[in-house]
């Protein structure tokens, strides 16, 4: 990665879903999405007209895999510590969303305290999850604990049980449900460093049928795009997590998450 420069945005699948929960697939996401953003269906520019995938700044590194045991999990942060080193901002392409935490903890010590814009109908704040305090259903409790200064706003919410409630009551979290959605309910302004975890299921199914945990009632595509591209602060880094080939239809959902890559991207290099 010493080829990195200052300001470029580095783009890397981690292609790892051992901590899924009910469904595994979102490890083969990565290449995916790759196929599509590259297949010639739609362009590799921002909806601005800015160029993203073609920008000389926007580097493909490709993808890590990541081996099934915790200290190789907890490890994943390191391949995104060359990046910020070159003081590049990473895009990491995931793979379940445990792969927040370590990611986050990496950007945390380079950054210092973040503002996290967390789309997703889950909280992901369990204390533990079917005995994996690192489950996919994890990782913002996480988060949370290794920096409590954080800002956490979460997005797009529609599943919570009591113990996320408190949980999100304990971390302070910032939460705009799906059912009180407007894009006007939702903190867009910011000054310090902001980075972006976004999970498919975000999206209600009638848009992103490719997800493993089906929450009837989300987002439409064009609710987030907006959300980006209001989004104003310094954005340096992002996730895109949680899509599943598996279950996708004539790459539906592949290619909404190949939109996202281009209006994240944007966000990343302007």
């Amino acid at each position: 990665m010493s080829e990195l420069c200052a300001g470029d945005v580095a783009l890397l699948g981690v292609a790892y879903d051992h901590k899924s929960s009910f469904l595994r697939g979102p490890a083969l996401a990565p290449p995916c999405i790759r196929r599509v953003l590259h297949n010639g269906a739609s362009g590799l520019t921002a909806e601005n007209g800015d160029p993203v995938v073609d920008h000389p700044r926007f580097r493909d590194l490709g993808d890590v895999e990541i081996s099934d045991d915790e200290g190789a999990y907890l490890a994943i942060g390191e391949h995104i510590k060359p990046i910020l080193a070159a003081d590049a901002r990473p895009f990491v392409l995931g793979g379940d969303h445990s792969i927040s935490y370590p990611i986050i903890r990496s950007v945390t010590e380079s950054y210092g305290p973040l503002t996290i814009l967390h789309f997703d109908a889950h909280t992901d704040l369990y204390d533990e999850y079917e005995g994996d305090r690192f489950s996919h259903a994890c990782p913002f409790a996480r988060v949370m604990e290794h920096c409590a200064d954080h800002r956490l706003i979460q997005i797009g919410i529609r599943s919570a049980s009591d113990h996320l409630r408190e949980q999100a009551e304990r971390f302070d979290v910032e939460t705009v449900t799906a059912a009180a959605f407007s894009a006007s309910a939702v903190p867009l302004d910011f000054d310090g460093p902001v980075y972006v975890s976004f999970d498919m299921d975000v999206l209600d199914p009638a848009f992103a049928p490719g997800v493993s945990h089906h929450e009837p009632g989300g987002l439409s595509t064009r609710d987030v795009l907006g959300l980006i591209r209001n989004l104003r602060g310094t954005v340096v880094g992002a996730d895109l997590v949680e899509f599943n080939p598996v279950r996708d239809r004539e790459d539906i959902t592949a290619m909404v998450a190949a939109k996202l890559v281009r209006e994240l991207g944007h966000k990343l290099l302007y």
